[in-house]
């Protein structure tokens, strides 16, 4: 039984909840939908995203900005972005701190280094990260020569379990695809705070897939 006059839990809280319940439940359906037809999926990525970011009241766009809102603009898919790579271990787990976007602190910890090889392209290495907070989650953030430019100076997320942004695994490798690459929340509203990719997740190379400017 719940008291008569028990108040309602916060409207916010609710719809933070829904949030991050739909993106979970995409992210499912991304992975899905990959083995077989990794276009299609990433289509319906960023088909359900755009729907989010234009109607819900958690999304990241200012509350002026949701009714003019048409589409996040993506480069068309392309395979030669999308890669399987193992996490390899025999490096310090560093534990630093990095700044958000809003000068805040975001204490991390190095699991391993990311080898981005395939039949396309030779992209060097990317380190993984885990979140030291409560609950954790592995992060890889990158920015690359297309940062201030077609994309935003800050970087790119390239996998964030926090928020569900997860493709899986495959034989024990991380699927690394970049044509799902996407611009980290305070990109589109600077009161949001978000950890900045560090130095060495630099790519020499410009990505010309995922969210662009």
């Amino acid at each position: 039984m719940v008291p008569d006059a028990a108040p309602a839990p916060p409207l916010a809280d609710l719809t933070l909840l829904d949030w991050r319940r739909r993106l979970a439940d995409l992210y499912a359906e991304v992975r899905a939908g990959y083995a077989t037809d990794p276009a299609a999926a990433h289509a319906h990525w960023q088909r359900v995203r755009a729907e989010l970011y234009r109607q819900h009241p958690q999304s990241p766009l200012p509350p002026e900005r949701r009714s003019s809102f048409m589409d996040l603009p993506v480069w068309p898919y392309d395979l030669a972005y999308a890669f399987e790579a193992p996490l390899l271990g025999g490096l310090p787990e560093d534990a630093f701190v990095v700044q958000t976007s809003a000068g805040h602190d975001l204490p991390l910890r190095r699991l391993g280094r990311l080898p981005l090889h395939n039949d396309y392209h030779d992209l060097g290495t990317l380190d993984a990260y885990w979140i030291e907070v409560y609950g954790g989650g592995l992060f890889i953030p990158f920015r690359d020569a297309s940062a201030g430019h077609t994309s935003y100076g800050g970087g790119r997320y390239l996998l964030d379990t926090v928020k569900s942004a997860d493709l899986g695994s495959r034989d024990r490798r991380l699927i690394l695809d970049f044509n799902f690459a996407y611009h980290p929340s305070c990109f589109h509203d600077p009161r949001w705070s978000c950890p900045l990719a560090p130095p060495q997740n630099v790519l020499v190379a410009e990505i010309r897939a995922g969210e662009r400017l």
